[in-house]
């Protein structure tokens, strides 16, 4: 056996390229021109941009994280319900006046627009000032 015979049991390392580096062309795998392909490269996050330009897009509007109440009037009031009965959110699904949004029942809140003779009590329902003194000169109770 001589010097030359003899083989290395650890395979032979790849040097590490340095500069320009050979092997992968100039333009080193970056593509050609550009923000992306220069040295010291440093890109504006994309969420900024986008965050920047949302309220200047067009039909931007606000979304109020709180829901508006669904809109009775008296009127529907009339001609839904009989004197005496107990009006509650639920009662008004049962009925068809409101329907639930998400699977839960809105808020109602009821207006004063119309007349109203028969005497009706509401628990957990939120009332203008002239409904309110309506239904308590017609005889109903407000909770």
């Amino acid at each position: 056996m001589q010097l030359h015979q003899l083989k290395s049991n650890q395979s032979s390392k790849i040097k590490k390229r340095v500069g320009r580096g050979g092997k992968r062309g100039t333009f080193s795998g970056r593509g050609v021109k550009g923000q992306k392909s220069r040295s010291g490269r440093k890109l504006r996050p994309e969420w900024r941009d986008a965050l920047k330009s949302m309220p200047k897009k067009r039909g931007y509007k606000f979304k109020s994280l709180q829901d508006k109440p669904v809109i009775l009037n008296l009127e529907d009031l009339r001609k839904a319900f009989n004197g005496g009965e107990i009006i509650t959110s639920v009662i008004l699904c049962r009925k068809g006046l409101i329907s639930k949004i998400g699977g839960r029942l809105p808020e109602v809140k009821i207006l004063g627009q119309g007349q109203i003779a028969k005497k009706l009590s509401f628990k957990g329902i939120a009332f203008s000032a002239s409904a309110k003194d309506a239904i308590i000169k017609a005889g109903g109770s407000v909770n």
